[in-house]
């Protein structure tokens, strides 16, 4: 694309009610280090990339709801995670102040809400078996 920094970075943004301590969460949640942090939330770094994954603060925020319902903020994205031993997974992400979802439509995945209301999934990486 014509006009991209020589940095490459890009990255994907999702709105919280405070944008830095969702971003402490993921940070936590994957390991990954926070690279940038300001007074509109922060920013961790996926290691040896140019991604990143940023989180801004929007007082408006309104979470989406799992599963869909008519008429309720629905879910525009959601993260998914391969893991290797989903319970293990799950119980570090809920003691990280995720909370587990009440509808799981799969077996082998885990449909989890971060601290701000954001579905995200666990997932058993049959790759491994």
């Amino acid at each position: 694309m014509r006009g991209r920094s020589r940095t490459n970075w890009w990255g994907v943004v999702l709105e919280a009610p405070d944008g830095a301590a969702l971003a402490r969460f993921y940070a936590s949640l994957f390991g990954w280090p926070i690279a940038k942090q300001d007074a509109d939330g922060a920013a961790i770094a996926v290691p040896s990339t140019s991604s990143y994954l940023a989180f801004q603060s929007a007082p408006d925020y309104v979470p989406p709801v799992w599963p869909a319902a008519e008429g309720r903020q629905q879910m525009m994205m959601h993260i998914d995670i391969a893991v290797d031993d989903l319970a293990a997974a799950v119980a570090d992400a809920v003691g990280l102040g995720a909370i587990l979802a009440g509808f799981q439509p799969q077996e082998d995945v885990r449909v989890l809400l971060d601290p701000a209301g954001h579905p995200f999934c666990l997932y058993f990486d049959h790759e491994l078996d």
